[in-house]
């Protein structure tokens, strides 16, 4: 089992900044693809991003391409997801997941992190 920790999540303006962070502990040699996914209550977890470990291999839902990026520190078993010129819709929770197969697909995850909040006010 690979344990996750999210943070980094907080209040913002409409257009602005925030990095979350993705720490992993545990069995982190099983896994080979770290994701973030989101939820808005009352509506279905969706996809945002993931990448491999080794930052080979990234993917983005159409939504955030070109506004967010994710980069990796595997030295420190961490990955982030810097998040730029939010707009309102991106509120939510924000999850990181870990699994071994590049999909979007829920499906395909292992680990949750516990979930870290991001409100875009307008």
């Amino acid at each position: 089992q690979v344990q996750l920790v999210d943070s980094g999540g907080g209040l913002v303006q409409a257009g602005g900044s925030l990095r979350l962070s993705c720490a992993a502990s545990g069995r982190t040699w099983r896994t080979t693809v770290i994701s973030w996914f989101r939820q808005v209550p009352g509506k279905e977890r969706e996809f945002v991003a993931q990448t491999t470990w080794n930052g080979d291999h990234s993917n983005y839902a159409d939504s955030v391409k070109g506004r967010f990026g994710i980069s990796v520190d595997n030295g420190k078993n961490t990955m982030y997801l810097q998040m730029n010129t939010l707009i309102p819709e991106d509120t939510a929770l924000y999850y990181c997941a870990a699994g071994s197969t590049l999909s979007s697909e829920e499906r395909h995850i292992n680990d949750w992190g516990q979930g870290t909040q991001v409100t875009v006010s307008s």
